[in-house]
């Protein structure tokens, strides 16, 4: 799959000829993480273009690592889905996230910010036991961000799960939540806290008190938000 061969017996090179073309690895986390259509795997890798994303999945198929199929609900439509082979893989992705959570400085990963991917992540992990029992409409603002990355909508219906919308859903909105991208990036990755960025005036949330007060618990966090960082 990799371009070229390392032409060596190893299991740790033939592994690596497959999983350690660019993108990859990336894409995994998204399958592993439950993503089976191609238009969700496309927001969990938002820079990776369509084409390169389909040859991936092409040479994912190809190595018995996933298996196209005919989706159930809608027969025109296809999934992609982890084969047995795929789903071990899930702690060797893991053990990615881990290492890079704990050896590589926090400001180094806050160069690279992305509305997109962040917001897509948010809406996976977000935990709706602490809300209300109802639905609920969360309007994210980052102010600095171009027009097009500025404005997110999170839908939460405790019967039919989160949504999230570029576009304005047209219904009132429970809590705005106004801050640079960047201290959301923080707070999302357990570098920072809610309650800190309110206190220090980075953070803004308007609406409902409820909502406001709970942020930090259903905000949900990354699965590595609580790995202990050795990195300075």
């Amino acid at each position: 799959m990799a371009q070229g061969s390392y032409r060596q017996f190893c299991p740790v090179a033939m592994a690596a000829e497959v999983l350690c073309s660019r993108w990859t690895i990336v894409l995994l986390r998204e399958l592993i993480a439950g993503s089976t259509r191609f238009n969700d795997l496309r927001r969990g890798v938002p820079r990776m273009s369509p084409a390169l994303l389909s040859q991936r999945l092409k040479d994912l198929e190809a190595a018995g690592i996933l298996r196209r199929t005919s989706s159930r609900t809608e027969p025109m439509a296809a999934e992609y889905r982890l084969t047995e082979a795929g789903r071990e893989l899930g702690p060797i992705v893991e053990a990615f996230g881990v290492w890079g959570q704990r050896r590589i400085d926090a400001e180094v990963s806050l160069q690279h910010l992305d509305a997109q991917l962040l917001m897509w992540d948010m809406r996976r992990q977000l935990n709706t036991t602490p809300m209300p029992r109802k639905r609920s409409l969360i309007q994210f603002v980052y102010p600095e961000r171009p027009a097009s990355e500025r404005h997110w909508w999170l839908d939460v219906d405790p019967e039919a799960g989160v949504d999230l919308c570029s576009v304005d859903p047209g219904f009132d909105v429970d809590l705005y939540v106004s801050c640079d991208l960047r201290t959301m990036t923080a707070i999302w990755m357990g570098h920072d806290t809610v309650r800190a960025a309110v206190a220090e005036g980075r953070l803004h949330l308007t609406g409902s008190p409820a909502l406001a007060s709970a942020m930090q618990a259903w905000l949900g966090l990354s699965p590595f938000a609580k790995v202990h960082r050795l990195a300075s």
